[in-house]
């Protein structure tokens, strides 16, 4: 019989929902979800990303990707321009708005992370990031 309650996917999930709890306290005021700012973190690496090599990084399909560019547009953090290499492509580009928040959203990230990941040691810290590579693979 399992123990579900110490299962793998039982504690991944609920360390995901704890996470997404941790990010929403921090974030507010911001009005944006992880995804979103994966996505933010994503363009602030290398601006002008296509929408399909975003859901290619992200591993987000392309279905739900346009709904977060569509909300990250209307928030005027990101704008779709044309592909000049592909007409029925765009590419999403970071506004100046955008462009202007990473150091205090990524402030707030690094904060984010800590609390969640403060029970560990930087041994097991690296250790954890090692598994999920892994499992992600």
């Amino acid at each position: 019989m399992i123990d579900i309650g110490k299962s793998v996917g039982f504690l991944l999930a609920k360390a995901y929902q704890r996470a997404c709890a941790i990010f929403k306290e921090e974030f507010e005021g911001h009005d944006l979800t992880p995804q979103q700012f994966g996505l933010l973190g994503f363009l602030w690496q290398e601006d002008g990303l296509s929408q399909a090599e975003l859901s290619t990084r992200s591993q987000i399909d392309r279905t739900t990707m346009g709904g977060l560019i569509d909300r990250l547009e209307k928030e005027g953090l990101v704008k779709r321009l044309a592909d000049p290499d592909d007409r029925r492509a765009y590419r999403i580009c970071l506004t100046g708005k955008g462009k202007s928040l990473e150091d205090e959203l990524c402030a707030i990230a690094v904060r984010s992370q800590s609390r969640f990941t403060a029970a560990l040691t930087e041994d097991e810290l690296e250790t954890l990031k090692e598994l999920l590579q892994k499992l992600r693979s």
